[in-house]
C-alpha cells in the first residue's frame, strides 16, 4: 500500500561544497541516497518535498558538515494479505519467484493450485495446466502476500496464488 510519510536523513557534506550552492548539493545528495531505496520495511518511491534542512554541525576531526534533512516521500509498504501484481523472475521445481517492485516474493508448490503442474518443456521450466494457464519466466501473476520478512535494505515475502482470481494474468 502507498503512503505519504515524513522521514529524516543525515547528510555529510565535504568542505569543498561549502558555499552558496551548499543547499543544492544537499538536495542532490538526498535524492541520490533515498529515492528508490529500500529500508527493509518500505520502499521510498519518490520524494515529494523537503520540509527542513538543519543548521550544519561540523564533524570533529574530518571537517565535514552534518545536516539533518526532513522530507515527505511517497513510500510503498507491503502488508500481509495484500493482493499485488508482479513479474515472474525465475521458476524452480518447488515454486517460483516474483518481483513486485523492490519485493521478492516466493510462491511455493503448496501455494500453487493443483491443476498447475511443473514441467520442463524445451529449455523453459514452467507451471502449466496444459490448456490456457502458464507461469513461466516473464509472465505476470496476481498473488496474495502471506508473510513478509525485512532485512536491512531488502524485503522478502511468501505468497499464494491458490485462491479465486489469483494466478497468471492473461495477455
Amino acid at each position: 500500500m502507498f503512503f505519504v510519510k515524513v522521514l529524516e536523513h543525515r547528510i555529510h557534506l565535504h568542505p569543498s561544497f561549502f558555499g552558496a550552492q551548499a543547499s543544492a548539493y544537499i538536495l542532490d545528495q538526498l535524492y541520490r541516497d533515498r529515492e528508490g531505496s529500500n529500508t527493509g520495511t518500505m520502499m521510498i518511491v519518490a520524494i515529494i518535498d523537503v520540509d527542513d534542512i538543519s543548521e550544519p554541525k561540523i564533524v570533529p576531526g574530518s571537517g565535514y558538515a552534518e545536516y539533518d534533512v526532513s522530507f515527505r516521500a511517497i513510500v510503498w509498504r507491503p502488508f500481509r494479505g495484500e493482493v499485488v501484481d508482479g513479474m515472474v523472475s525465475s521458476v524452480v521445481n518447488n515454486g517460483f519467484f516474483v518481483d513486485v517492485g523492490g519485493l521478492s516474493v516466493f510462491v511455493s508448490k503448496a501455494m500453487i493450485p493443483q491443476q498447475l503442474k511443473y514441467t520442463v518443456e524445451g529449455a523453459t521450466p514452467s507451471f502449466t495446466d496444459g490448456v490456457d494457464q502458464t507461469v513461466e519466466r516473464g509472465s505476470q501473476v496476481r498473488l496474495r502476500i502471506k508473510g513478509i520478512r525485512g532485512e536491512m535494505g531488502q524485503m522478502f515475502a511468501i505468497g499464494s496464488i491458490r485462491e479465486d482470481y489469483l494466478g497468471p494474468l492473461l495477455q
